[in-house]
């Protein structure tokens, strides 16, 4: 399980815990899975896809930002 936190400079968007999340990078969009590689990378506009445990997909549209992975820990710094 991912633990995910999508901050904006004003409000905390979302938190809480994921199957698997899908972001727009700048090099292309990557998916992210329980015990993933560490990586930071640069997001582009686009829409971050959230699935639960309980196989439900939230959708948050970005226009940039950034995004860190470590130890299951999927934070994302955007803009919207």
């Amino acid at each position: 399980m991912l633990n995910i936190t999508i901050l904006t400079p004003e409000k905390k968007l979302y938190e809480g815990q994921a199957n698997s999340v899908i972001v727009p990078s700048v090099d292309g969009s990557f998916e992210v899975l329980t015990n993933h590689a560490p990586v930071v990378a640069a997001l582009a506009q686009g829409t971050i896809t959230i699935t639960d445990a309980a196989a439900k997909k939230n959708k948050v549209e970005i226009s940039g930002g950034f995004v860190e992975v470590l130890d299951n820990n999927i934070s994302l710094l955007v803009q919207q």
